[in-house]
């Protein structure tokens, strides 16, 4: 990448990580806030903490088409707003349902695919690749940062210092798209980046890309509805506070990721992505089996977070790689939408469904139903195809083009192309590609263009 892609990329992963950290620092802690707060029950505190997911979910594809009419930067200054009113909303929050109200103004704020797309316009197609796997370590980093340093910065500034310290972090977001982050030349649709409401349809319909979305749906549920519980389940089993809950999982999250990397590797180099999925997921199912049965006990309890979160770290490293390659060429974009939606609508029936279970059979039953989860998940992904491992590539056409059906027969013929769509009001093909195979200038050569490929 150029300094300028790299500045570019780095500005729009800081955007992403300022917002993502507060967010993430609030699991570990706000269960027992919570309580504190006037009318709170179970039900309404695991609403509180789920609802900015519904609010998320149900605006994160319209942020990002509204982008593509009134511009990137608009959007994201706009959604940074309203979280950071919502965050402060929260910050003062005496009542569970003025809490409720702020959570769901904080997840209005609904600009991650906006920001995919600003990377998109703002890299060029050889470089996008990396540029969206700089904004995904970014995310993977916060969370895990996030996680370790909430109950740590709950005991010095407060649950609700830690709200003030949203306001404060989307201040510094719009700072950073006004003033850092530099206006695209050029703004239109990246198919790969961005969803495209005509192939919502197909997406919708694919069964392979449902069982990936329920994936993430019921990750993201499992995760949310354990915060509600594991608080108490500190304090009973390990007689710790809530401002030492670090302790664990400090070490819990770094053997997590020691067991992810290679799980990872592994699955790349020998092609065996679906069987570590298989079994991530079942190891999902049997951490919760643990901590639905004995999860008062010391050791079960560690024992059952190491497990849960390494699986997580690889679901979480994985997923996304499994959509780009099972969506459609083309369809990059609307399918990595519709998972990310169901990532957050998975936050909003964990936690509203954890509370209520919560409320009416207590912590066991909570982990009754993340286990069931698991299990309904498991079954899905024993039952999917094995990933295709083609790559996603770009090709522009030369200026004019329009015989769609030719260029894409000769695309074809290219040595490691297996499919391959043009869109000549775009003046681009996409192609999925064995990258083993797959020669950029005799694609390029195909479509009689300049070499302008991504990677």
């Amino acid at each position: 990448m150029s300094k300028q892609e790299l500045r570019a990329a780095a500005a729009l992963a800081a955007v992403f990580s300022v917002r993502m950290l507060g967010l993430f620092m609030i699991y570990p802690v706000f269960a027992l806030f919570a309580r504190g707060l006037t009318g709170a029950t179970p039900d309404t505190i695991g609403l509180a903490l789920g609802i900015y997911g519904l609010t998320q979910g149900l605006l994160q594809m319209p942020f990002g088409l509204l982008s593509d009419r009134i511009g990137r930067k608009p959007m994201v200054v706009g959604g940074l707003i309203l979280f950071g009113l919502g965050s402060a909303w929260a910050a003062t929050a005496h009542s569970i349902g003025t809490m409720i109200a702020g959570r769901a103004l904080q997840g209005a704020g609904a600009v991650g695919a906006v920001i995919l797309a600003m990377v998109a316009d703002l890299t060029a197609e050889e470089h996008r690749t990396q540029a969206m796997a700089m904004v995904g370590m970014t995310i993977g980093l916060s969370f895990l940062v996030a996680i370790v340093t909430g109950p740590l910065v709950a005991a010095w500034i407060g649950v609700s210092g830690i709200f003030w310290m949203m306001s404060a972090l989307a201040l510094l977001g719009i700072a950073i798209t006004l003033f850092v982050i530099p206006s695209p030349q050029h703004q239109r649709v990246h198919r790969e980046a961005e969803p495209v409401p005509a192939l919502l349809g197909a997406a919708l319909r694919d069964r392979q890309l449902l069982r990936l979305d329920f994936g993430i749906f019921a990750l993201h549920a499992m995760l949310t509805a354990s915060f509600l519980v594991l608080p108490g389940l500190f304090s009973h089993a390990l007689g710790m506070r809530s401002r030492s809950d670090w302790l664990v999982y400090l070490p819990v999250l770094l053997f997590s990721v020691v067991v992810m990397v290679p799980a990872i590797l592994i699955g790349e180099r020998r092609r065996c992505l679906k069987g570590v999925l298989v079994a991530a997921v079942a190891t999902l199912g049997v951490s919760q089996i643990m901590l639905a049965l004995d999860g008062h006990e010391k050791l079960v309890l560690l024992a059952a977070l190491g497990l849960f979160f390494a699986a997580f770290n690889i679901m979480e490293a994985s997923l996304p790689s499994l959509v780009t390659r099972t969506a459609p060429p083309g369809a990059t974009g609307t399918a990595t939408g519709v998972y990310s939606s169901s990532q957050f609508m998975g936050i909003f029936v964990g936690g509203a469904a954890g509370g209520w279970i919560e409320q009416h059979g207590g912590s066991g039953a909570v982990f009754a139903l993340t286990g069931a989860m698991a299990l309904i998940w498991l079954v899905l992904a024993a039952t999917m195809r094995a990933p295709s491992y083609l790559a996603s590539r770009v090709v522009r056409l030369a200026a004019g083009a329009r015989d769609t059906q030719r260029l894409a027969a000769a695309l074809r013929t290219v040595p490691g192309v297996a499919e391959a769509i043009v869109v000549a009001e775009e003046g681009v093909a996409y192609l999925k590609v064995d990258a083993k195979q797959y020669d950029p200038r005799l694609a390029a050569d195909a479509v009689g263009a300049p070499l302008e490929s991504s990677g």
